[in-house]
Formats: structure tokens, C-alpha cells, sequence
């Protein structure tokens, strides 16, 4: 497994002092990024071959939320690649070697020269090697929407919510959809996310809110043709 050391920074906590999800997400992505420039594959490597991963779906199952200044492993490693889908785990731990933050996800490559997804080929997965997946309850990829929500007034997508692909940056859609829960962020012990289509600059996004009851949630951030450019499902503690 890749791996790099950190300690939970100031910016990256709440109100209880503790990090964020946020914060989980940003390192997990950052941990996927790191090993690729590391091994050679990063940023340019991508905008050179005009390819790009787009990520699927997430699972991620938080064991515990450390406190500030607290340090922390994150980890990451391909465990698969089938037709156009990787397949990857994250796993954050403290010092003592406990569990923080365990994760599944599934990715998809895009060939950005005929805009569709591709076939992974020897070439791009066997850089990352495929090791054993961790151990975890996987869900399904689809979150299943239940049959009635709520609608939020909605909101533009800004500049800050893009990423270097030019669309809304894969944890900032979790961020918005932590916005219509009834707790602190500190409750979540398990979301999924499901991305379905990409939001870009001056994209309308229409939040519907789905209480399935006091321990979970389901947010699906629409655009105007009310079909979900994602959906967010939290399991609350």
C-alpha cells in the first residue's frame, strides 16, 4: 500500500475541533494523486495522452474523527481493473495504527480525445499494481433513490468548486450535500457517493433531500433537467 504521513491541521478541523469529512476526502484524493506522480503517472502524464480517471462512486466508513494536531497515515492501493472500471481502497489510520477511515471506490477512464470511457489497458493499470482488497462491507456502486424528497433552492456552480479537470471537484459535491444535515458532520459514520454526471462553471445545482429516517439520508444534487449530476447517501451514528 502507498503511503504518506500527516497531522491533522488547524484548517482541517470543525467546531468540535476535529477534522472534517471534508478533510478525509481531500486526503484520500491527495493520496491517489501522490502515488501517480510518484510513479510517473500524474497530472502531465494524463493531459499528455489526453486520458482521465473520473471517479464512479465512493464508499467511505469513518471509525473515529481525530483531534487536532493528531497524526495520521493515509493509504491507498488498486486492488482490481475490469473493461473501463478501477477499482481502489483508502485507509487512514493514527498513530497508534487504528483504523480512522476506511474506503472503497470505483473509477472510470475517460479517453478525452473521443470523450467516452476506455478500456484499461496493461499499460496504465499495471503501473499501480493490483493487491488485496482491504476488508469492509461493500455496497453497491448505484445509490437507489427513495420515492419522495424535498427541494432546496439551488445554487451556481463557482470557480472554486472546479478542479484541474474543469468540473466540480468530486469531494465538493459531499460538502454540499453535508449542508442539509440535522447534525454535526462528526455524526457521519458511513456515506456513498454516486457521481453521475459532471457539473461545470454556471451549472444550476437543485439540492432534494431524502430522509429515510433519523440515521439516514440520501441528498441528490440535480441539475434544472432534475436528473442528479450526483447523489450523497449518509448513515448517521
Amino acid at each position: 500500500m502507498y503511503t504518506f504521513d500527516s497531522r491533522v491541521r488547524y484548517s482541517e478541523v470543525g467546531e468540535d475541533a476535529r477534522i472534517t469529512v471534508n478533510a478525509i476526502i481531500d486526503y484520500m484524493q491527495d493520496c491517489t494523486n501522490f502515488q501517480s506522480e510518484d510513479l510517473g503517472v500524474g497530472l502531465e502524464y494524463h493531459k499528455k495522452k489526453q486520458l482521465m480517471w473520473v471517479l464512479n462512486s465512493w464508499q467511505i466508513v469513518i471509525e473515529k474523527y481525530p483531534a487536532m494536531g493528531e497524526e495520521i497515515t493515509v493509504g491507498t492501493q488498486a486492488y482490481g481493473f475490469e473493461k473501463m472500471f478501477g477499482y481502489r481502497n483508502f485507509l487512514i489510520t493514527d498513530s497508534s495504527g487504528e483504523c480512522v477511515a476506511k474506503a472503497n471506490s470505483i473509477w472510470v477512464l475517460m479517453d478525452l480525445k473521443k470523450n467516452r470511457p476506455m478500456i484499461v489497458t496493461p499499460e496504465i493499470g499495471d503501473v499501480y499494481g493490483v493487491h488485496d482488497p482491504l476488508e469492509m462491507d461493500y455496497a453497491p456502486r448505484k445509490i437507489k433513490l427513495p420515492e419522495s424528497g424535498e427541494k432546496k433552492d439551488g445554487f451556481l456552480v463557482k470557480e472554486y468548486h472546479l478542479d484541474t479537470n474543469h468540473h466540480v471537484n468530486n469531494r465538493q459535491y459531499v460538502q454540499m450535500a453535508t449542508e442539509y444535515l440535522p447534525h454535526m458532520e462528526s455524526e457521519i459514520k458511513e456515506l456513498r457517493a454516486e457521481y453521475r454526471k459532471q457539473a461545470v462553471l454556471g451549472d444550476k445545482i437543485i439540492p432534494v433531500v431524502y430522509t429515510v429516517n433519523s440515521k439516514e439520508i440520501v441528498v441528490a444534487l440535480d441539475g434544472e433537467d432534475q436528473k442528479p449530476f450526483a447523489v450523497v447517501q449518509f448513515f448517521l451514528r
